[in-house]
């Protein structure tokens, strides 16, 4: 089994996949009487095809079994779809361009103040959590249309990650 190599979330790294959703590098709006501040436009939110609209919810991720099995990737090929971690601990992210070439994968450590944007078609691994009942702020579409596609690995091609080497490791 092939283990990929966890590296650290960064807007450049994650570029071809989608977008990091952080306020690093944004410069916020002084708002409620000075007692608040406001950071726009930290997401391009693309649900609007075939009639989608945008979905607001919440997912609650589970620890998987270390070291994690990637045996499945999924697309949403009518909307993007945001994750963005409302707990304080670091989580993963698996992508990729191609599920059937393997050195198109990669892994990443978030931050427990970064999310993530998957772009539209961008291939990812459903929910990776290192912290039991970890709860995300999720935002995609509904609507008419089929906006799930699974591509489930051959166990010749699945490949492992072990979250501890990413404990620590997110900026």
């Amino acid at each position: 089994m092939l283990m990929l190599p966890i590296v650290p979330l960064t807007k450049a790294g994650f570029a071809p996949f989608g977008e990091v959703v952080e306020t690093a590098d944004v410069r916020p709006r002084l708002i409620n009487e000075g007692f608040a501040n406001r950071f726009n436009d930290l997401a391009d939110i693309d649900v609007a095809a075939d009639g989608g609209e945008v979905n607001i919810s919440l997912f609650v991720g589970s620890v998987r079994p270390s070291p994690i099995a990637i045996k499945m990737m999924e697309r949403h090929p009518l909307g993007s779809q945001l994750f963005m971690p409302l707990h304080d601990a670091p989580w993963l992210v698996v992508v990729c361009t191609d599920p059937a070439v393997a050195s198109s994968y990669r892994a990443f450590a978030a931050a427990c103040w970064q999310g993530v944007n998957y772009a539209r078609n961008c291939w990812h691994h459903p929910l990776l959590v290192t912290a039991e009942a970890s709860p995300f702020f999720v935002v995609d579409r509904k609507g008419p249309g089929d906006n799930l596609e699974e591509v489930w690995l051959g166990e010749d091609r699945w490949m492992s990650l072990e979250p501890e080497r990413a404990q620590g490791e997110a900026r």
